[in-house]
């Protein structure tokens, strides 16, 4: 094939995805890549007592972590957040899981005209009490924890609804800190309209199936947001931010794009998931992302060139990343869940493209 040609193709087909971000051009795109016809038939009740396997949690986990590294530097840091003074942070016990709650005060924390590009979230773990580990039997040894932390958004009717942001296998017997990707949790928190503190929770749970598992895990303690907790070194939220003046983003557009005053450059544009009717159920993770858009205007070639079939110039994608997702499949009367990184969804860059 031709190498022009090729390449072409390749633009035409970036140009097609973004397009696609209206609601129906996004749904025609993910359900030609799953291979569907129509948007499966999914209610509130198929989420009900649904549990994320290991395996399908384990590879969306790394797929996300996969995409953060291509991530750009992270250079100055904005500050480290030790939760709200007076808040408990109150810790959950289960047959299963224990759940710890964690609030942090993100207003005022990040600095104007300024980009939040990673944000980690630091637990002291306790050392291990011996007292707390059950008594032991003839089992298949457990050395550690599956500890996960989600972002927790409250809902106007007053329930709560979790999404997952990183999860690590931690080792029962070390102490120490532990460091968790929760890059995502903060830019949910930014989406979010209602300026209220962020919302996490974490939970240990056995690394595999198995009461014995669970049993060990519970022996897991991590230093809580209770000023009662006397243990050193509470949690931390450590933000790092670039400063948009000096670390902008290579043609990411300014305020003046809006009004389509601007020449070729990336539009930010929000897709949420759990705003959209049919994805709702059927979208398990993320809860939405930053897909962006390609927006303004282009130099057009002179008169003699377009004569040879040089056609006008357009604001187009040329570069993309895939979107990792978590989605509910149908398979006769069972509902499972599967995991997936859907290319070209997330607009890397922008530029004007000759049509012709």
């Amino acid at each position: 094939m031709d190498v022009r040609f090729a390449w072409m193709l390749c633009v035409l087909c970036l140009v097609i995805t973004v397009r696609a971000f209206t609601q129906e051009g996004f749904k025609e795109v993910l359900l030609k890549q799953l291979g569907l016809s129509e948007v499966p038939k999914l209610h509130k009740r198929d989420l009900v007592d649904l549990v994320i396997p290991d395996h399908v949690k384990n590879k969306y986990i790394s797929m996300l972590k996969r995409q953060r590294v291509k991530r750009r530097a992270l250079p100055s840091l904005a500050g480290i957040l030790r939760g709200i003074p007076g808040n408990a942070g109150e810790v959950l016990y289960s047959d299963t899981t224990t759940r710890q709650n964690l609030i942090f005060d993100m207003e005022g924390r990040i600095p104007k005209n300024s980009e939040v590009t990673m944000a980690e979230l630091k637990l002291f773990k306790k050392p291990l009490d011996r007292a707390n580990l059950p008594a032991r039997q003839s089992h298949r040894p457990v050395s550690n924890a599956r500890v996960s932390v989600y972002w927790v958004q409250r809902q106007h009717d007053g329930t709560n609804r979790t999404s997952l942001i990183d999860s690590r296998l931690v080792p029962i017997r070390e102490s120490g800190w532990k460091n968790f990707d929760v890059t995502q949790a903060v830019h949910y928190w930014l989406r979010n309209k209602r300026r209220e503190p962020m919302f996490l929770e974490v939970w240990i749970e056995g690394e595999r199936v198995g009461s014995h598992a669970s049993e060990m895990a519970k022996a897991v303690r991590f230093t809580s947001q209770d000023p009662k907790d006397k243990a050193l070194g509470k949690p931390e939220l450590v933000l790092y931010t670039l400063d948009l003046e000096d670390y902008g983003g290579p043609g990411d557009c300014k305020e003046e794009a809006v009004t389509g005053k601007s020449t070729c450059c990336r539009q930010k544009h929000y897709v949420n998931f759990r705003e959209l009717a049919w994805t709702q159920y059927w979208i398990i993770e993320p809860a939405g992302y930053q897909a962006y858009w390609c927006s303004g205007g282009c130099l057009q070639p002179p008169s003699p060139l377009r004569r040879f079939g040089y056609g006008e110039r357009a604001c187009a994608v040329v570069e993309s990343s895939p979107l990792p997702m978590m989605y509910l499949v149908k398979r006769g009367n069972r509902t499972e869940i599967e995991a997936a990184e859907f290319p070209n969804m997330i607009v890397e860059k922008c530029s004007c493209v000759t049509d012709g």
